[in-house]
């Protein structure tokens, strides 16, 4: 692990780059073009960019329309906007016909900090994943999302990508690619395997440490599409390690954990422990300390890495 970034700040770089590699892509945002980082491809080429206002759902619309034209279409604003306010629009007019649309959203998880319970996604990717057709990637770093962005803009089909607010620690390559669908082992062993997405990755790794000190070996996947799931990578390390934890800045209804256990449920039978939020909404705070409070940090993970060890027949 090295510097901390934002995700969102290096979406922004993608788009500006995409702006001049790509004739066919727009971007379109609801008034938070600042905060998305949006406004980097505006700067760019403001003739293929649509600033709707405080009108999420006609920014669903107007994205669908130009996907159906032939554009790439990216629609950005808030996590908690994107997927809540939108949610029948996204199901009609994208998933449904399967049309072109990106839909990056920032400002997800716990860790969005002061703007409290309204404005913290945790329950997106489960919407998201639910709706046929749709893709769900949640980056680990700030150089996993400018390469996820450049992947989904050659992917033709309805995308769905949440980023968090803050920075933190970037735990990849500058110059790695992105593979949708495939999962990406960071660190090998044989005792447990800990599967992360978004910013928990960074903690699984670190968890990972905290184990080795004990003489656990724990492997660590980056899971940073979380459908369609890379079944084999996962399956694999288990199959291995015996025992497995998932960690998620969303709750553990309907999230990667979900994905996880219902995998597993049809392949391997061994003990899992979800580490996430759990049914319960956020509140406002400074972002270390909520992560403390609802349990997303490197020491639950190690704490439920030593649970699941403990199943283990």
């Amino acid at each position: 692990m090295s510097e901390k970034l934002a995700q969102r700040n290096y979406y922004g770089k993608a788009l500006a780059e995409l702006a001049r590699e790509n004739p066919n892509a727009v971007v379109l945002d609801a008034d938070l073009a600042g905060s998305t980082k949006t406004s980097d491809f505006q700067k760019v080429c403001p003739e293929r960019f649509v600033e709707v206002g405080i009108a999420e759902q006609n920014m669903i619309g107007i994205a669908a329309g130009l996907a159906a034209s032939g554009k790439v279409a990216f629609a950005s604003t808030f996590g908690v906007f994107a997927t809540g306010r939108c949610w029948e629009q996204i199901r009609l007019a994208v998933a449904y016909p399967r049309l072109n649309v990106k839909v990056v959203a920032t400002h997800c998880g716990i860790s969005v900090g002061e703007d409290g319970a309204s404005h913290q996604a945790l329950e997106d990717m489960a919407v998201m994943r639910a709706l046929p057709n749709m893709t769900v990637i949640s980056p680990a770093d700030a150089y996993e999302a400018y390469a996820a962005t450049k992947a989904i803009a050659e992917y033709d089909g309805p995308v769905y990508m949440r980023m968090g607010r803050a920075e933190f620690p970037t735990i990849t390559s500058p110059d790695a690619g992105f593979v949708i669908g495939r999962a990406t082992v960071l660190r090998e062993g044989k005792d447990v395997t800990l599967v992360g997405c978004g910013q928990m990755v960074s903690f699984c790794l670190e968890a990972a440490e905290k184990l080795a000190s004990e003489g656990v070996e724990a492997e660590v996947i980056n899971m940073s599409t979380i459908k369609p799931l890379d079944t084999e990578t996962l399956v694999a390390s288990v199959s291995k390690t015996g025992c497995c934890v998932t960690a998620e800045e969303h709750s553990i209804i309907g999230g990667l954990g979900s994905a996880v256990a219902e995998a597993l449920s049809e392949s391997v039978t061994v003990p899992l422990e979800r580490v996430g939020t759990r049914d319960t909404f956020g509140e406002s705070g400074k972002p270390d300390e909520l992560m403390e409070k609802y349990g997303l940090t490197a020491a639950h993970i190690a704490e439920a890495a030593r649970k699941s060890i403990s199943r283990r027949k």
